[in-house]
């Protein structure tokens, strides 16, 4: 309520003040926000390309898986599997963005050589290399999607945030503090007038005693 503000010059000068900063707090906010929507899109458009390629991918190393499992058979695909076990390493960047930490996702190394994968050439077929080499690359694109859409629900939500906040300026915090500026002119201003009254009125009454 602006009647709860002392109507005093000093406090005037202090909400001129505040207003001038949550003015400039909004300024300042509104340019995160579009900055942020626009780097939101990018990721969108990455986020896009990422899926259409791990479709595509996914699609070719299924076929691929197919063929082998049809001439090779089951277990020998299996023995193939289980004979080379080696750990992803994934390396989590942090990168800031208008204040905001978002990671993004990489694996060091997805695809390996043949003679990484630790088995003997002698013992696995073509059919069986190309489909560890496929489904090499559907882990590739696996990581792509997952670091793209974590870059969108970071921004997403620091977007939001932004918004929040604007609003809260916007529709809260300045308007209260115009209201109390008003108040505090409205006073200041009647006790001004009351002050030339009784001036005008001393005035008389000493114009009076002379006369």
């Amino acid at each position: 309520m602006p009647e709860l503000v002392s109507p005093t010059r000093m406090n005037l000068l202090q909400r001129k003040n505040q207003l001038r900063v949550a003015q400039q707090g909004v300024d300042l906010l509104k340019r995160k926000r579009d900055a942020l929507v626009s780097e939101f899109f990018k990721v969108v458009r990455q986020a896009l390309e990422a899926r259409d390629r791990l479709n595509a991918v996914s699609e070719k190393a299924y076929v691929i898986l197919s063929l082998a499992k049809a001439v090779e058979g089951r277990q020998a695909l299996e023995a193939a599997a289980l004979a080379e076990r080696r750990p992803v390493v994934v390396d989590v960047e942090i990168r800031n963005i208008w204040g905001i930490k978002v990671p993004e996702v990489r694996a060091q190394r997805a695809r390996r050589s043949f003679l990484e994968r630790g088995l003997s050439p002698t013992a696995v077929s073509v059919r069986t290399l190309e489909s560890q080499e496929a489904f090499e690359e559907v882990l590739s694109a696996i990581l792509d999607v997952a670091s793209t859409e974590l870059r969108l629900r970071k921004i997403g939500e620091e977007i939001k945030k932004t918004t929040r906040r604007v609003n809260a300026l916007e529709q809260v915090v300045i308007p209260r503090i115009r209201a109390e500026i008003r108040y505090i002119n409205d006073v200041l201003e009647q006790r001004a007038r009351e002050d030339v009254f009784r001036l005008k009125r001393i005035k008389k009454k000493l114009e009076a005693r002379h006369a």
